[in-house]
């Protein structure tokens, strides 16, 4: 069955930048309707304009995902503007790499609020719309690293786990109502995220290969897809090796530096 982007409304967190930016502008390109917020309102601008040179038409609102009110407002502007909205790509959230040893916990806090908080915010403020009309589609941008936990990543993988099991627990409770739940395990995507690493990244993508691949996902109604699948075997392998060979491979390994 083919699925007509012309006929959906799309919200995207976290679209100024990364994969929401890509997922927006190839959005445009098969021509849908897309919401588009983050916190950076001049950035927001001009993706809003990428996405409607590409044959989209764009709303751009800016709006912290952290803030329920905020999110909320942003559906309704939506709403407001096209009627509803079909597909929610929850894909705001933020990561950083710091080792145990120097934990501070204002930041591991701001890590876990933007990535769990945003996302089940984000849920809260368009699932009421899809249950009334017994249609949409909820996808969360998680990650390979919410497999284990991975090094110097305590926060971030604790955050992406999260939301793979909110998510998977909402596709249980939604499995009857007419909404889809899907959510996405990328490796690792040529994003501000992963800039000035100083370790060559494995099977690294770029961001509009990576969307291209999320929306084929979302066509399709997968559960969920993780990929790249050389990087995603690997790591499904090592979520089962026992622990004490795990955490040497692991203390090994330099990805987050």
């Amino acid at each position: 069955m083919s699925y007509d982007w012309k006929d959906k409304v799309v919200l995207v967190t976290g679209a100024s930048s990364g994969i929401g930016r890509a997922l927006a502008v190839e959005l445009g390109r098969r021509g849908a309707r897309v919401g588009l917020t983050a916190r950076r309102a001049e950035e927001l601008l001009k993706v809003a304009e990428e996405v409607e040179r590409a044959g989209g038409d764009a709303l751009a609102l800016a709006a912290d995902v952290r803030n329920s009110a905020e999110i909320n407002g942003v559906a309704e502007r939506v709403r407001e503007s096209w009627g509803r909205i079909d597909v929610l790509v929850a894909n705001a959230g933020m990561s950083t790499t710091t080792a145990a040893t120097k934990l501070q916990a204002a930041e591991a806090a701001d890590v876990i609020t933007i990535n769990v908080i945003g996302v089940v915010n984000s849920v809260a403020a368009v699932l009421p719309g899809m249950l009334a009309r017994r249609a949409g589609q909820l996808v969360a941008i998680s990650s390979l690293a919410s497999f284990r936990g991975m090094p110097k990543s305590g926060a971030y993988s604790a955050s992406k786990a999260a939301v793979s099991t909110f998510f998977e627990s909402l596709r249980v409770d939604l499995s009857k109502s007419g909404v889809g739940v899907t959510v996405i395990h990328p490796g690792f995507i040529r994003t501000p995220m992963t800039a000035n690493r100083k370790t060559k990244l494995p099977f690294l993508l770029e961001p509009d290969d990576a969307a291209r691949r999320i929306l084929r996902a979302i066509e399709r109604h997968a559960r969920t897809y993780a990929f790249p699948w050389q990087l995603a075997s690997l790591v499904r392998l090592m979520k089962h090796i026992p622990n004490a060979i795990y955490d040497r491979l692991a203390s090994n390994t330099s990805f987050r530096d």
